[in-house]
């Protein structure tokens, strides 16, 4: 869930001047038309620590008139509010109408770290975290607006910043031993993290991830984030806010993306991926029959004892999806899986929720279950092409993720694929299968009009990534510009993972 939190995002200080006065008089003007609104803004900043939700939350302040502003700042729980329920001191705190309220360290911060330091149970985290997603529900249900960001750095980014802050005479009292102590436990702090977001990350209160490295970046992702959630709040509430529909229609009318969307394009988590890995036919020929023999043992090791696999392919159009599945389908009996191809869906699939038409292929147990595109459809196509809302595709992240526990819950291995090639490979491969007669069936009008919106897709699979690449329930991402490379990545990593829940 964090990869997409680690890339190395930046905001050129050019940019960041150009952006901040007009995003500031934004900020200042909403914040005033919120003043005679009918529900209030209650924001949560979370995450690793040097992360920058003090700096943020602090510029914030300084950015907004905070006459109407509620900051708070949570440590242990005093004597008092110890005798009282949990919860009770949020509720205290909570802002009037018209007001915007912003929490550090608030209802997450203790599950999260009493889990992390073992003195509660996964069984009682869980009923915390239900118990958070129960209180959030009821704020937004009476019209409240959260918004909930997690300020994310890497293990190393966070040690680089603990090192230059102790090196500082005048910054070195931020770092302290629990910090240093809280370090060394990063990954499972990432753990409670994840399942955290999973659990909780809902259409009314969804997680933003954002990446803490750089701070003219961080601070432009939320302060842009918090003006479109609540000029979303206000059009919800029959106010709408005049700066909203003037953005709306400059964005439509320009011809350049922002600064911020730039930066969101150029640094994402398919830039991480190096495409000139390759293998000779020698290599592959010689790995692929090894790899194919393990799937071969191992999948019948799994149909006797019941263990079910799913998994899933999504890619770029000629990023090699059907090649891979029939290197992992050759080394199957016919009998022992199935492999679901996705489409538009049916006029009976539209009548019912997206995810019906999933959910009535899962196979009996022991059994392999392939879908060559999936449920992320929503989030993909649906999002780029404008048949899903805003409101839709983001309350999706949420329901897929909600989905696969409960795959995985059942005993279900489920594997996620994307097999990313660059834009000249898939040209040259669109070129080859239109002069290649039994391969010209394969490429259509729709595929060069999706080339087009090549930066969209993008976007929209770093978002994939981001907020569904979970604990149980990863992304593989594969590097398929050579085929040999991206099949044998394929099989080596599926059967490494089934090799694993076997042992289990």
């Amino acid at each position: 869930m964090f990869e997409a939190a680690e890339v190395g995002r930046k905001l050129a200080k050019s940019d960041y001047k150009a952006q901040v006065p007009a995003l500031r008089s934004a900020l200042l003007a909403v914040q005033q038309e919120l003043r005679q609104a009918s529900f209030p803004v209650i924001v949560l900043f979370a995450g690793v620590d040097t992360a920058g939700k003090g700096e943020t939350v602090n510029l914030l302040n300084e950015w907004m008139d905070p006459r109407w502003i509620v900051t708070r700042g949570y440590t242990e729980p005093s004597s008092e509010e110890r005798e009282r329920p949990r919860l009770w001191r949020y509720w205290r705190d909570l802002p009037p109408r018209g007001r915007i309220a912003m929490f550090l360290s608030a209802w997450y911060s203790s599950p999260i770290t009493n889990r992390v330091a073992g003195r509660i149970s996964t069984a009682q985290f869980d009923s915390l975290l239900d118990q958070v997603a129960t209180f959030e529900r009821a704020l937004t249900d009476d019209g409240a607006v959260i918004v909930k960001f997690w300020m994310h750095l890497s293990k190393a980014a966070q040690k680089k910043r603990l090192k230059e802050l102790e090196k500082d005479p005048l910054q070195r009292w931020r770092v302290t031993k629990t910090q240093w102590k809280h370090w060394a436990m990063f990954n499972k702090f990432v753990s409670a993290a994840d399942r955290s977001i999973r659990r909780t990350s809902t259409d009314q209160a969804p997680w933003l991830i954002v990446e803490g490295e750089d701070e003219r970046y961080r601070t432009v992702v939320v302060a842009t984030e918090l003006l479109n959630a609540i000029r979303r709040g206000l059009e919800r509430n029959g106010r709408p806010a005049q700066s909203s529909r003037s953005a709306r229609q400059k964005r439509q009318k320009g011809s350049h993306a922002t600064a911020l969307e730039r930066v969101e394009q150029q640094f994402n988590v398919l830039d991480n991926l190096d495409l000139s890995q390759k293998l000779s036919d020698e290599e592959f020929e010689k790995e692929l029959a090894k790899q194919q023999s393990r799937l071969n043992a191992l999948q019948r090791r799994a149909g006797k004892r019941g263990v079910s696999t799913i998994i899933v392919f999504e890619g770029w159009d000629a990023a090699g999806k059907g090649g891979a599945i029939r290197r992992v389908t050759a080394s199957l009996d016919a009998r022992d899986y199935q492999v679901i191809p996705i489409a538009a869906p049916t006029d009976e699939e539209r009548s019912r929720h997206y995810l019906w038409r999933f959910w009535r292929h899962l196979s009996r147990a022991g059994r392999l279950t392939i879908f060559d595109r999936s449920w992320y459809g929503r989030v993909l196509v649906e999002r780029v092409e404008g048949f899903a809302t805003e409101a839709e595709y983001m309350r999706a992240y949420g329901e897929i993720n909600h989905f696969e526990e409960q795959l995985v819950s059942n005993g279900i291995l489920l594997m996620k694929f994307w097999i990313h090639i660059s834009q000249a490979e898939q040209l040259r491969r669109f070129r080859d299968r239109t002069r290649t007669s039994y391969k010209r069936w394969k490429i259509t009008d729709e595929d060069w009009r999706n080339r087009k919106q090549w930066p969209e897709y993008t976007t929209a699979v770093n978002d994939m990534v981001a907020r569904t690449s979970t604990k149980i329930a990863p992304w593989a991402l594969i590097e398929g510009d050579d085929k040999n490379f991206a099949r044998v990545k394929v099989l080596r990593t599926l059967v490494e993972r089934l090799e694993r829940r076997l042992k289990r």
